[in-house]
Formats: C-alpha cells, structure tokens, sequence
C-alpha cells in the first residue's frame, strides 16, 4: 500500500512538473505583461473587493446581494486556505528554473504551495456572485481563470495548487448559498396569528386572481409554473408598475380572493385594494427581499398554493395613515402600511435615489443618496402627541420588529396590532446619531434614541414638502395625520 501511495503521488508530482515546464516554455503573446499584473491586483482579494464595489454600485438590488455573497464566499475559502490548507500539506513552491525572469514576481511568496490562494479567491467569489446572478458570474469567469493560470505562468504555483484552491473556491461559494439558504428558512417561522376561519378554499384556483408585477425583483422567476400547475383555473394579470393600482382595483371587484405576485411595494397596493374590497389576500413572493412574505411565514410559490387550496388563512394586523398617499388633498381616504412607515433620514434617501436613479444608475444613486442625506443640516420639527419634536426618524412599525436601531430587521408575529414606534432625536449632524441609534437597545432610551409601542400616534405641523416612506413606497406628507394599527384587518392566506 506505501508503495502504491509513493508510486501514485509520484506520478502526480511528475505530471505537475511537465505541465509547469510546457507552460514556462511556451511564449504567449502579451501575457508577460498582462498575467504578473493581474495576480498582483488579485493580492489580499483587492482585485475582488474592486469586483464587489463596481457590482454594488452599477447592479441593481440582486446583483448587490450577489457581490455579498461573492465576497462572503471569499472570506470563507481564504480563512480555510489559510488556517487548514497552508499548514495540512507543507508542499514546497516551485524551483523557477526555465520560467523567463520577466515573468517572475519581484517578491517570491514565502508560504507553501499547496493550494494556491489566489485561484481559491478568484473562484469563491465568481462562484459566489454566479450562484445568485449567472450573467455577473459569467463575466467575471475569465478574469478569475486568468488570475488562476497566472500563478502558473509566474513560476509560484503547481497547476495541481491552482486546480485545488479553484475547487476549494467553488466549493465555499456552495457552501456559503447553503449556509444563507438556511438562515432564510430559520427565518420562515409561521407566528402567532389568529386562524381565519372563514377563508374559501379554491383547490383549483377558481375564484382567485392574481395581478404579477412583472417588474419586481424576481417575478419572473417566482415560481409561476408551479401556481398554473397546483391551481389550473385561477386568473393571471401580467402587468407594470404604472397599470398596477388599476389592475388590482379591477381584478378585487370580480375575485373571490386576490393574489398578488411582486415585492414589498406591490404586496402593499394589493392590500389595499384587499381591504377596500374585503376580500382575503395570497401572496405570492416576487421581489428581491420580501420581507413581508418572510415575516409572514411563506417560503415562495408552493407554500402559497398549498394553502390556497386548502383555505388556510390568518388574519394580520394593519398599519394605517390618515390621511393617506393621494395627490388629492382633499382626498381623506387611509393609507396603509403591512410593514413600516417613516419620515426623515430614509424617505428623504429613497426620494433621491428614485430622482437620480433613471439618469446614473441605481447604486450610484444609493451612494449619491446617502452623501446628500448624512449632510442634512435640519433636521424635521414637527408634533408628536400634541408636543413639539425635533428628529432625523420618526419609524413606525405593523408589530414589533425584533433588532436594535432605527430599522430593525424582523417580526415574529403580525398579529399584535401594535406600532413598534423608534425615534431619532434631532440635534448635532445626521450621521453620528442614526450611527448611536443603530447600537441602542430596541425598547431603550437614551439622548438619541427612543422606541416604544403605541396603539396610535398624531402627528402635526409637519413641514410642507417633508416626504414620507412605507413599504418601501415614496410619496408627500400632508401637513397632519394619524398612524395607528388595525388588529385582525386583513386575511392572508399561509399554510398550517
């Protein structure tokens, strides 16, 4: 067995060495000027933070979410390399006799060989950014096998050293989707809600219609096929964002039960057309966070068929405005909010980004945001409860978000009908504050921070101008309203 062993790492080693030499010896036009560059960039994953940057900056929402996962992904497979692959095989790096001295790095790496750090970095972030966004991958493949391949043409890796760190690499970027995929699903945790009784049960879909925002973050790959397939006969309205309030308005007329399948700003315009036509809601998961279908407990399409089907519902609590988002003022209808409300820091960065994104892109225009809002020199005075306020954020939100700070993360039960109100004192600059209030304790108070739970709140001489947020929805506030929270207002459909 020892001799087979030797005879069979032997016959590695000479194939290693072949391969190395044919490449040394092989001239390849342009690349002694190209290669050697590109590994140096790729030093200490510089190439790849550049990499994340310039995606989080020129992508849209689910490229951002990409570049995370590329660079967690690479953070995982440089700390194993480092701390098990490095010190496990003590593999000496190679003699660089035959690799042309214009090609070999000025300063030789002093760790061992096995396996090469750079392909294992390349490959973890590519795989990491492909797993979530194929095209953003497919374009990075070739600088990532160019980065690998130079540290065989420099003279300080064994093609088997590449091989093996791009393996590694590919292989925390999988393992890193998994381990996200189960924070998710740690997260689908159906709450407390009462069960609604009275809710249809459409074992075919008849009676349901659902209006698909087709451009939500990931309509198109929600899960359709599976909604024709588990329930042939409902309705599917395929439509924008500027038909979508009348779409829903008519399909809530006609329908038994209406479905809505988009993001957070979508699912918001179908529970209101649900409320004022008092029917239940199914809501299929289609944007690129879905925090409410999350909070609610639904994983994506399947789920909610299943429960359609069956006519498993519950009934949720409701945040509501007064007067509501309407270009009429004379219009008092209510608004509503499923997840949260907010005046100040956020809706003042949500209306800038909406107003430059269409000219510099969608990240820049984050980045562009955020710079504009951290220089505030006001902050928004205003009443609250009948006494004057100054703050930088004023959030309500539809149940207790669980988390520290002024936008906290989560919400174990939609069924409270109770606003999780956090305020951020105005004074001093924007920047340092919503910083403190972001590490305050989520029921503390302090110089900067303040959250509680109300059943409802007044607000008054609220400037001309100051804009307001909910659901991720932008629009004007009036110069006074009223939050509060509907408890049992709305039924949606979730399985047991």
């Amino acid at each position: 067995m020892a001799d087979q062993e030797l005879t069979w790492r032997g016959t590695v080693a000479r194939g290693d060495r072949w391969l190395f030499d044919v490449v040394a010896r092989r001239h390849w036009p342009g690349a002694d000027r190209v290669l050697p560059r590109l590994g140096r960039a790729a030093n200490h994953g510089l190439l790849w933070g550049g990499a994340a940057a310039g995606i989080a900056v020129l992508g849209s929402a689910g490229a951002r979410k990409a570049a995370v996962r590329g660079a967690a992904s690479l953070a995982l497979a440089s700390a194993t390399i480092n701390t098990v692959g490095k010190w496990s095989v003590r593999r000496p790096r190679p003699v660089l006799d035959g690799v042309p001295a214009v090609r070999q790095l000025a300063t030789q790496p002093r760790t061992t060989s096995f396996p090469s750090g750079h392909a294992a970095s390349a490959f973890a972030f590519t795989a990491g950014v492909a797993l979530q966004s194929p095209l953003w991958g497919a374009a990075l493949a070739p600088v990532a096998a160019s980065v690998a391949f130079s540290r065989v043409y420099t003279g300080v890796h064994y093609p088997s050293d590449v091989l093996a760190g791009a393996a590694l690499g590919v292989a925390a970027g999988f393992v890193v989707r998994r381990l996200t995929r189960d924070a998710v699903e740690a997260r689908i945790v159906p709450g407390d809600e009462r069960a609604a009784a009275g809710a249809p049960a459409l074992p075919d879909g008849a009676g349901l219609t659902v209006v698909v925002n087709t451009g939500s973050g990931t309509a198109a790959t929600a899960g359709l096929d599976v909604l024709r397939e588990r329930l042939p006969k409902a309705e599917l309205i395929l439509c924008e964002g500027p038909e979508l309030a009348a779409e829903l308005a008519s399909a809530a007329e006609r329908a038994t039960v209406l479905g809505v399948c988009g993001g957070d700003g979508t699912v918001n315009a179908a529970a209101t057309a649900a409320l004022r036509a008092g029917i239940p809601l199914a809501v299929f998961p289609g944007g690129t966070l879905n925090h409410f279908a999350l909070d609610l407990g639904l994983a994506g399409c399947e789920d909610t068929c299943r429960a359609v089907a069956a006519g498993h519902a519950v009934h949720i609590g409701v945040g509501r405005f007064t007067p509501g988002p309407g270009p009429d003022p004379e219009d008092t209808r209510a608004g509503y909010f499923l997840n949260n409300f907010s005046i100040g820091a956020y809706p003042e960065l949500l209306g800038h980004r909406l107003r430059w994104a269409p000219r510099i892109g969608g990240g820049p225009a984050a980045l562009l945001a955020a710079w504009r809002v951290l220089r505030a020199e006001r902050p928004v005075r205003l009443k609250l409860a009948g006494k004057p306020r100054s703050v930088w954020l004023l959030f309500a939100g539809n149940g207790t978000y669980q988390g520290t700070g002024p936008a906290p993360r989560y919400r174990k039960s939609l069924g409270e009908g109770l606003l999780d109100v956090r305020l951020v004192h105005g004074g001093g600059r924007p920047g340092p504050r919503l910083l403190a209030a972001a590490f305050a304790g989520p029921l503390t108070r302090s110089p900067v921070h303040v959250a509680t739970r109300l059943r409802s709140l007044r607000l008054g001489d609220i400037p001309a101008g100051t804009p307001l947020a909910y659901d991720g929805e932008y629009a004007q506030a009036p110069t006074a309203l009223v939050l509060d929270d509907l408890p049992d207002a709305l039924t949606v459909y979730r399985p047991r």
